[in-house]
C-alpha cells in the first residue's frame, strides 16, 4: 500500500474481510507494543480509528522474519489533501475528544511524556546545521516559543502529535477516522492543536484562517478554548512548525539525505511568518470578537 514513511503495509483479503497488515520496520518489539496498545486502547475508548486484531494467542504484535508484525482494520475511504474545509470541524472534534480522554486509562498507562518535542539531543544537532541561516532562524525562534511556555504551564493530555491530512481516513459514508499512534504522547493540548493547524491548516505554504477556524471550531464544540487559550495558540503553532521544520532539515540532509528535498524545511519559515500576519490580523478585532475565536 502507498504510504508510509518508515514501515511498509499490506492489504489483506479473507474473502470477507480485509485487513491491512503492517511490517512495523521502524519498531523494536517492545515500542511496537506500546504502539499496539496505545491504538486499541484509543479504538476502545471511541475515538475513530483502526481496531487492532489480535493473534491467536491474543498478542496484538506478531513477528515476521524476526521483524514485528501489526494486523489491523482495514478503513474504507481516502485520504484527501488537503482535507476539504467542511470535513475540518470534525477533525477539531475528533482532536479534542482524544484530549479528553483519562490519561491512566487501560492501555494507556505508559504513554511518553512529550515525545513530539525536540530532545536535548535533536536541540544539540542545530548547531551543527550547514544551512547555518537556518540553523540562527531556528535557535531563536525556539529559545523565544520556550520562554513564553514557561511561564504558561497547562495541563498534560492524551495527544496524538501528527494529525495531518494524510492520517485522516475521509470514510466512504463521509465520517473521518483518524490513523497512525506512533506520536501519541501527554503534553500540552494547544501544542497538539498547534500540530494539527499545521498539518490541516496550511495551504500554499501559508496558515489559512478559514481552515483554522474551521479547525477551532469543531474542536471547541468540545473543548471550547478560553480567551487565554486562543490568544496562546499562535505561538503553539508555531512551535509546532518548528518542530517540523527540525525534522525535514535532519532527515533530509543528514539521516537520508535527498537533494530533491533538501530544502523542503525552509517552507516552515514561509508559514511561520504567516502566523505572524494572521495573529497580528486577529489582535486588531475588537475583545467580543476575540472570545469566537475567529481569525
Amino acid at each position: 500500500m502507498a504510504g508510509g514513511a518508515a514501515n511498509s503495509s499490506f492489504r489483506l483479503s479473507s474473502g470477507t474481510d480485509e485487513f491491512v497488515l503492517t511490517i512495523l520496520d521502524n519498531h523494536d518489539m517492545p515500542s511496537a507494543e506500546r504502539l499496539a496498545a496505545h491504538t486499541q486502547a484509543v479504538f476502545r475508548l471511541g475515538v475513530p480509528t483502526t481496531e487492532v486484531f489480535p493473534a491467536a494467542d491474543g498478542a496484538l504484535i506478531t513477528t515476521l522474519d524476526d521483524r514485528p508484525v501489526i494486523l489491523k482494520e482495514r478503513i474504507e475511504g481516502k485520504a484527501k489533501q488537503p482535507l476539504p474545509v467542511p470535513l475540518l470541524p470534525e477533525a477539531g472534534r475528533i482532536l479534542a475528544q482524544l484530549h479528553a480522554l483519562p490519561p491512566d486509562s487501560a492501555g494507556l498507562g505508559d504513554i511518553p511524556v512529550g515525545s513530539r518535542r525536540l530532545s536535548n539531543d535533536h536541540n544539540s544537532i542545530i548547531s551543527q546545521f550547514a544551512d547555518r541561516d537556518f540553523a540562527a532562524w531556528l535557535t531563536d525562534r525556539l529559545d523565544r516559543v520556550r520562554t513564553v511556555e514557561a511561564k504558561n504551564l497547562r495541563p498534560q493530555r492524551v495527544a496524538h502529535g501528527d494529525l495531518f491530512d494524510d492520517n485522516v481516513i475521509v470514510r466512504t459514508q463521509g465520517q473521518l477516522s483518524i490513523l497512525d499512534c506512533e506520536t501519541i504522547s501527554l503534553d500540552d493540548p494547544l501544542l497538539d492543536l498547534g500540530m494539527a493547524a499545521v498539518g490541516l491548516a496550511e495551504e500554499g505554504g501559508v496558515l489559512v484562517p478559514e481552515r483554522l477556524n474551521a479547525l477551532i471550531d469543531g474542536y471547541g464544540e468540545i473543548a471550547p478554548l478560553s480567551e487565554e487559550d486562543a490568544i496562546a495558540l499562535p505561538m503553539e503553532i508555531e512551535h509546532a512548525a518548528l518542530i517540523i521544520a527540525f525534522h525535514r532539515y535532519y532527515r533530509h540532509n543528514i539521516r537520508f539525505p535527498d537533494p530533491s528535498k533538501s530544502t523542503i524545511h525552509t517552507e516552515m519559515i514561509k508559514f511561520v511568518d504567516s502566523v505572524e500576519g494572521a495573529a497580528a490580523k486577529r489582535g486588531t478585532v475588537n475583545r467580543s470578537a476575540l472570545s469566537h475565536f475567529r481569525w
